[in-house]
């Protein structure tokens, strides 16, 4: 059987998702109190090399590994709120005993896609207002075909508009800080929920 350049392009072209705009920022915002202490503990993780690719292209190989990574650590951590695990709202760590709330779940899934050669500074961690009206954090993984959420509550890795969350902040790609993406004036304090 022979195959035609532009069929093997279009077999390529079928196993990615559909591509989508990408989420737009407009200017600074103020960094959630539970990130900034995770970053003075894990500087590393909230550096920002700016050598890194900002957008990551897209292949299906590496869409398989965003899936497949989003698929296992929701299967294997147990959602849990801060104030049941640790006693207070908020707190942004690696699940290392297997428990964790939702940052926890991004945190530890943006940890193996670096170790697994992609630039973390493509995958943001991003703030929003969930279904219950509450703050959750989902991680953005961005991509030359648009922005895509891995987040706890679904092994689904979908493009962002199609969550139904509003979309409030997220680490900048540029410094140590975050951005605004617009979504409400008034930001939540904390990620509190599983």
């Amino acid at each position: 059987m022979v195959f035609t350049a532009s069929a093997v392009q279009a077999q390529t072209l079928a196993s990615l998702p559909s591509s989508s705009n990408p989420i737009a920022s407009m200017g600074t915002a103020k960094p959630l109190q539970g990130w900034t202490k995770f970053c003075e503990t894990h500087p590393a993780e909230c550096a920002v090399d700016v050598s890194e690719a900002e957008v990551i292209e897209l292949t299906p190989q590496i869409w398989k590994t965003i899936v497949s990574v989003n698929q296992n650590v929701n299967t294997t951590i147990q959602a849990v709120t801060d104030q049941d695990h640790f006693g207070v709202v908020d707190v942004w760590g690696f699940p290392d005993d297997g428990r964790g709330d939702c940052e926890d779940f991004q945190l530890l899934k943006r940890r193996i896609l670096a170790e697994k050669g992609l630039p973390r500074r493509a995958m943001r961690m991003t703030v929003v207002i969930d279904e219950l009206g509450e703050g959750h954090a989902v991680l953005v993984v961005r991509t030359n075909r648009g922005d895509y959420i891995l987040d706890n509550k679904t092994s689904s890795v979908l493009p962002w508009s199609r969550t139904g969350y509003v979309y409030i902040k997220r680490e900048s790609q540029d410094v140590v800080g975050w951005v605004s993406l617009g979504g409400i004036t008034t930001s939540p304090t904390t990620t509190a929920n599983r």
